[in-house]
């Protein structure tokens, strides 16, 4: 499921992503994290430099912060003492542990054809009620952006589909204007999902 230079590229990267973006948490982080019960047990997958899960620990949940890339692990470890591991997404394989999983701006490199098993398991890790958030990069077909990195760039039909075919109530989409890394301007889709009882 992980492509082996997008890795590579995070990899190289992790100096660059945790100076870059600072401790400002992302922009749909607090009205996500205020649906849940304090003290919430929460999957971060992708958390790179760490600011979110810094964010989320800040407001007391439980926070199992994870990332594909070692380097990216030991920042956020480094920079805000979160007890991060390195886990890549195909490891998850967790049953009804998490109250929320949080994915900003990650699931988006899941090979187009893995994205409904990678639903799949995350559906599967939630307990009944839960919450999940995922960002992705909208387009028409699998692709890589101007650093390398593998993207699958969904319509926006075709990935609340999915989420749909894997047992998730969509609570919300939004869609909005943004950049991504490499500079190019898409149209992003923030999906919150729920599992419910």
């Amino acid at each position: 499921m992980s492509d082996e230079a997008t890795l590579a590229f995070y990899q190289r990267s992790a100096p660059h992503y945790t100076l870059s973006f600072g401790q400002a948490p992302s922009r749909h982080l607090d009205s996500f994290l205020d649906r849940l019960q304090p003290g919430a047990r929460v999957l971060e997958l992708g958390c790179g430099g760490g600011r979110d899960a810094a964010r989320m620990a800040e407001r007391g949940f439980a926070i199992d912060a994870t990332d594909g890339t070692p380097a990216m692990v030991r920042k956020a470890n480094e920079r805000f003492d979160l007890a991060a591991r390195v886990m890549l997404f195909e490891d998850l394989d967790a049953e009804l542990a998490y109250d929320a999983i949080w994915a900003h701006a990650c699931l988006l490199h899941v090979p187009r054809a893995q994205v409904p098993a990678m639903l799949a398991r995350i559906f599967r890790a939630l307990r009944f009620g839960g919450w999940h958030y995922a960002s992705f990069k909208l387009g028409d077909e699998e692709g890589r952006c101007l650093l390398g990195r593998l993207h699958n760039f969904p319509d926006p039909e075709w990935i609340v589909s999915a989420y749909r075919e894997a047992g998730f109530d969509i609570v919300s989409t939004e869609i909005w204007e943004g950049s991504g890394a490499d500079g190019t301007v898409r149209d992003w889709i923030a999906i919150t999902a729920r599992k419910l009882d």
